[in-house]
């Protein structure tokens, strides 16, 4: 190729400062993160729009999906008029950032920052380690973080499926990502007091599994359980898309950890790797332990097998080595599935929290399980490419201070959600009833939404429990439609 040669000179000019390609930009960087973005917002839309939908019992599919759809549209409108500043922004608190818009170009488009992150020496304040500054623009950022907020609430929301009133949930959302996940983020993420004191957390087995286990348990005790025969029996409508559904949550948690080191690194694809073995690990022993003990192989126990190990990976992905993803996983098929098939079975507190999808054990004990994992085994060549405490290294290797810190953190975390989860669940009671009534309970989507997902005895055709029999929304007389069928709801 010549000098003189128009292709030659335009692939020089993509790559010269522009107004929009400042030299701060990497657009490899900058696509990646955007991508992984994308692929963390499909987990939730429609990855868990799917799953929700299908692995509740039929009459509950419409109700499921949209709490789904619902908390991913709040969360865009509350992050950026006020979320996003107050997990990202400045200090207000050791644990809280200043409320504030992300709407402007004047923050949009200037390279992306974290200006609580600049970590200082204790003794002496000189710089340790400068503020996090990507080589992306703030617009990328906001994206980023702005999934990651929503798809808590959803894996939050696995708790409370089959009985919360919508207009409830409605305004729970808002609610407790103001005063609950803000606060978990800016302490760990945003350059809070755990962020500094150098807790562990690489994507957020604590921000996001933990916190939404902990809320989801604690706001299905104030929820109330579902109905007894809901709770009695309660199969999944479709399990092959629940599959589908499972499939892009695991697929989509390249970008969940992938992009966590905030540039396309060697770390990235560490963290990718270390989440499909750690993954495939958790599922495989988790299916062998239902074949051991229950003598059948279960799809529905190997997607929580699968989420488990998604899960426990998280808070290290990137700093730990491919064998400590192995053993993790093996951790993680195993605990989780000991307390939910065991524990829960013998604990009074667990048979009386209605736990639907049994979000506290797939979420935060493998979330806890993950972070005191990373605090074992987070590797010293790897911690300073994600932490801003030098030489943090893993007990394994010689500091078992990293332990006691990421126990630490797992208990702030911990106690922060059921307080807030609790307050906020009370000031929600106080204004709209949390649970649906009965008759919403008993009949499901159509009381509720006007709604449902299958028309399975022809067009549209519904059952008339006054006349017991199907009818058509055509057929004013409701006359029976000769099926011989039974009432399932």
């Amino acid at each position: 190729m010549t000098s003189d040669d128009p292709n030659a000179y335009n692939m020089t000019l993509a790559y010269l400062p522009a107004a929009g390609v400042p030299h701060w930009l990497n657009k490899g960087d900058n696509a990646w993160q955007m991508v992984s973005a994308t692929l963390v917002g499909m987990q939730s839309v429609p990855g868990l729009v799917i799953l929700y939908g299908s692995i509740v019992k039929k009459k509950w599919a419409v109700n499921s999906a949209f709490m789904a759809l619902y908390a991913f549209a709040a969360v865009w409108l509350c992050w950026v008029t006020w979320g996003y500043q107050m997990s990202f922004g400045e200090k207000l608190l050791p644990f809280w950032g200043k409320a504030g818009h992300a709407l402007g170009q004047g923050v949009l488009l200037g390279q992306a920052s974290l200006p609580a992150t600049e970590h200082r020496y204790a003794h002496h304040g000189a710089v340790e380690t400068p503020g996090i500054m990507p080589w992306y623009p703030m617009a990328s950022m906001v994206y980023f973080q702005c999934v990651f907020a929503a798809i808590t609430l959803i894996l939050l929301a696995g708790s409370l499926l089959g009985r919360m009133n919508f207009k409830a949930w409605m305004l729970f959302v808002p609610l407790w990502l103001t005063f609950s996940y803000t606060i978990g983020a800016f302490s760990i993420w945003g350059g809070g007091f755990l962020f500094h004191w150098g807790v562990m957390d690489y994507s957020g087995g604590y921000v996001i599994h933990l916190s939404s286990g902990v809320a989801g348990f604690t706001a299905a005790y104030w929820v109330g359980p579902r109905s007894t025969k809901d709770r009695e029996r309660f199969p999944p409508n479709n399990v092959l898309l629940m599959l589908t559904g499972a499939g892009i949550l695991w697929m989509g948690w390249a970008g969940f950890n992938g992009g966590d080191p905030y540039s396309a690194n060697i770390d990235s694809s560490l963290a990718v790797l270390n989440t499909n073995i750690c993954a495939a690990t958790s599922l495989l022993v988790w299916t062998c332990l239902d074949v051991i003990f229950f003598k059948k192989p279960s799809v529905i126990g190997a997607v929580q097998g699968m989420i488990t190990g998604l899960v426990c990976i998280t808070p290290g992905a990137g700093l730990v080595q491919g064998w400590a993803a192995i053993v993790m996983g093996m951790l993680s098929g195993s605990i989780p599935w000991f307390t939910m098939m065991v524990v829960h079975k013998r604990s009074r507190l667990l048979q009386q929290v209605d736990d639907t999808l049994g979000v506290f054990h797939t979420h935060a004990v493998a979330g806890v399980l993950g972070g005191v994992t990373t605090g074992l085994f987070a590797h010293p060549s790897l911690c300073p490419m994600f932490l801003p405490v030098t030489n943090s290294k893993g007990a394994f290797y010689g500091s078992g201070i990293q332990l006691g810190k990421q126990l630490g953190g797992a208990l702030f975390i911990i106690s922060w959600n059921v307080v807030a989860t609790s307050l906020v669940c009370l000031v929600v009671r106080f204004v709209v009833p949390l649970r649906m009534p009965d008759d919403e309970l008993t009949i499901g989507d159509d009381a509720v939404h006007g709604e449902e997902a299958y028309a399975l005895w022809g067009d549209g055709e519904k059952f008339d429990s006054t006349k017991h029999g199907w009818y058509s929304d055509n057929d004013t007389h409701h006359n029976k439609v000769p099926s011989g069928v039974t009432q399932d709801v």
